[in-house]
């Protein structure tokens, strides 16, 4: 079959190796990629799931291409991974380039340059002027139990605090930070303990103030935790896998300062929201937030495998010669990839990119929110945007979740070339995460196709 396409980028635009365009030519999976499912369906762990099966071949700019050649525009990103585009030529030359010349040694072996130049650009970027240093790891989950470890290790004190909607990870400790327990932790325990779940600042939800949020938090870790026991309080400035939940104003600066007050680390968990995802470098800077510790990961090296733990020097130096570190974290070449990602973000303005794609994501958002009272809210800073759908006629009452029409939509975007994700703890959010090398033209096409998703829904 075929679909409705956008014209191509003009002459102007940037050069892609990937025609910058929606194409649907088969039926959705296609038939190359049913058979790589019956392959995968014998070899590979059923935990391991996809929302979408169809097998990628070739990927560029914000357009993925099937083993069938059907073209799909991506709002995932590979979860916010690619935020500089789909094999961005300056990244893939820089990890090209490096594996001509060193692939491993181990850091905590032998080092290399490129290790230390990503912890000088991660001081340099992160909130906060003050004297910083980091260790690189593998992953968002290894970056989240490494913040905790150095946090503990700088107080000396046992208890983890999180929030309410919060995600982490998969690792054993991480399952226990999480808030919703399905599918990441069922029946995965016994989990790691000394963890507590704090209220959050939800304010499509709760109607509080950040102030009278905050307070509710404090309480809370006050009464059930105890500031003397607390190392430290993790948060994602805007949760991801929550639901794209932005706090309310002033929330994250007053518990900064009762952490402050208390001798509490406070985590900013940037793994999702990081890297000029939100048109600024972290997250935590639209709310002049200035943490103690960042977590990067996803974003920052381009696709290939890398995350951070950056936080003040004090914080960081705690841990002893040997305590922290890993075989694989902060490989060369994945350094090499972060390098190259940072020069992009300057030299193609990728912050003011985010920008725009949240300009153009939103008030297409809110057109279609005028028609269609199953979107109870709009949210999000940048190119991090989402829709919170309820079940029509409660968007301002009861807020009743409306998770079947949200994988309604995911499934019809699909069938007709678009990539959208779901989120939410009741699976009830839409999210788009794009690269931001999409363009608006993409942007206004993956729109209308969800358009008209929502007419589908009756």
């Amino acid at each position: 079959m075929t679909d409705t396409q956008i014209p191509a980028e003009t002459a102007t635009a940037p050069v892609y190796a990937v025609p910058q365009e929606r194409q649907v030519v088969t039926a959705i999976p296609g038939p190359k990629s049913e058979q790589l499912h019956a392959r995968r369906a014998k070899v590979v762990s059923a935990g391991v799931s996809s929302a979408l099966p169809v097998y990628i071949e070739r990927a560029n700019g914000a357009i993925l291409v099937d083993v069938d050649g059907n073209r799909f525009i991506d709002f995932g990103a590979g979860i916010g991974v690619t935020t500089v585009g789909h094999t961005e030529q300056h990244v893939v030359q820089a990890a090209a380039d490096q594996l001509q010349d060193v692939i491993h040694t181990l850091f905590t072996i032998t080092p290399y340059e490129e290790y230390v130049r990503v912890a000088e650009l991660l001081a340099e970027h992160t909130p906060g002027n003050w004297e910083k240093k980091s260790v690189l790891v593998n992953s968002g989950a290894e970056a989240v139990e490494n913040g905790v470890k150095i946090a503990r290790k700088f107080t000396g004190r046992r208890a983890v605090a999180v929030l309410d909607h919060a995600y982490h990870g998969r690792t054993n400790l991480t399952m226990a930070m999480n808030y919703k327990a399905h599918p990441y932790a069922t029946g995965y325990g016994p989990f790691a303990g000394d963890v507590y779940h704090a209220p959050s600042s939800y304010p499509y939800r709760d109607g509080l103030s950040g102030a009278d949020a905050a307070a509710r938090t404090i309480a809370y870790l006050e009464k059930v935790v105890g500031a003397s026991d607390l190392a430290c309080l993790v948060v994602e400035p805007i949760q991801g896998e929550g639901g794209f939940m932005v706090p309310a104003d002033g929330y994250l600066n007053i518990l900064q300062g009762w952490c402050t007050e208390h001798g509490v680390v406070m985590i900013a968990d940037e793994i999702q929201s990081g890297m000029a995802r939100t048109g600024r470098y972290f997250a935590s800077e639209h709310f002049g937030w200035e943490p103690d510790v960042v977590l990067s990961a996803k974003g920052i090296a381009g696709g290939l495998p890398l995350a951070a733990v950056t936080g003040r020097a004090e914080i960081m130096d705690a841990s002893q010669p040997g305590g922290l570190g890993g075989t694989f974290g902060g490989n060369p070449v994945a350094c090499a990839a972060a390098i190259a990602v940072f020069e992009s973000i300057e030299r193609d303005h990728l912050l003011g990119e985010a920008e725009r794609i949240g300009s153009t994501l939103t008030a297409g958002l809110e057109r279609l929110k005028q028609r269609y009272d199953l979107i109870g809210e709009i949210r999000g800073t940048g190119a991090m945007v989402a829709i919170e759908l309820v079940q029509p006629g409660t968007g301002d009452t009861t807020k009743v979740p409306n998770a079947e029409a949200v994988s309604a939509l995911v499934a019809y975007a699909a069938q007709h070339g678009v990539l959208f994700l779901s989120a939410g703890t009741w699976g009830n959010v839409l999210r788009f995460l794009p690269g931001l090398a999409v363009s608006d033209a993409l942007i206004e096409d993956g729109l209308r196709v969800l358009d008209d998703g929502f007419a589908s829904l009756g």
